[in-house]
């Protein structure tokens, strides 16, 4: 199983290549395969990978998804998205990738939150019947200060595109639900969130005391400790870590055999 990771956090601190990299190896062991696993840093040096891997996964990352538009890293890494897509390669995006990829295709209004969107939500899937191994709603870990809300349903028809998952519904909030997971093409797929999130993790980065008192200012006691006690529930978290990346692995391996 041969991987390629396009690192999109910019040398900024996270546990998302962390997660990924747990989540393939533990992979590779279960399934008795021999796993090659390389990492290009996109934002800083640039790099791209070749078509040679079974599967691509392009990481979350900090920072506006517009601000980057028209940089020779973006020229580099849709050029090489492009010719996944033409050679049918199977592609995972996350958050900042998933936004990018929005507005490169120009499937909707990709636009700053009204407040940032941090911790434990339940997402609602559609009717494109993906995630079938997952309840509706599953949760998932959220942390983003940008979205993607107006979809432009004629043009993601034209492509071929399909939006696989939508924000919770909040019947009081006068708003547009946003998307959170997209099917861009028949190998590609996109997730607003981060399937990658262990429970483990998360939960030691909320314990962390500047953590805690950010979440405790912006957020409140209660939503505090409801996410640390969603991160123990096994029908949360840690069924969305089991089954989502894994789930993605299998089909990509499959079309591939």
């Amino acid at each position: 199983m041969k991987v390629a990771i396009l690192d999109m956090y910019e040398g900024v601190p996270n546990e998302g290549m962390r997660c990924i990299r747990e989540i393939l190896a533990a992979y590779a062991v279960r399934h008795s395969l021999v796993l090659q696993c390389d990492e290009y840093e996109v934002r800083i040096a640039a790099q791209v990978p070749d078509l040679s891997y079974d599967i691509y996964i392009s990481t979350g990352g900090p920072g506006s998804p517009l601000d980057s538009e028209g940089s020779e890293w973006e020229h580099r890494y849709f050029g090489v998205m492009e010719a996944l897509m033409k050679a049918s390669k199977p592609v995972l995006l996350i958050c900042h990738s998933f936004q990018l990829m929005c507005r490169y295709l120009k499937l909707g209004n990709v636009c700053r939150r009204r407040s940032p969107a941090f911790g434990v939500f339940p997402v609602h899937k559609t009717t494109a019947g993906e995630f079938e191994q997952l309840p509706d709603p599953f949760y998932i870990v959220d942390s983003r200060n940008w979205q993607v809300i107006g979809l432009d349903h004629a043009r993601m028809d034209a492509i071929g595109a399909s939006v696989l998952a939508l924000e919770k519904e909040r019947p009081h909030v006068p708003l547009e639900r946003a998307a959170m997971a997209i099917r861009f093409g028949p190998h590609m797929i996109g997730t607003q969130f981060h399937p990658e999130a262990d429970a483990t993790g998360m939960r030691m980065y909320l314990l962390q005391k500047e953590k805690k008192d950010q979440v405790l200012t912006n957020y409140g006691a209660e939503k505090y400790y409801s996410m640390l006690e969603q991160l123990s529930d096994p029908d949360k978290i840690m069924l969305t870590y089991d089954t989502l990346i894994p789930a993605f692995l299998d089909n990509a391996l499959s079309i591939q055999s």
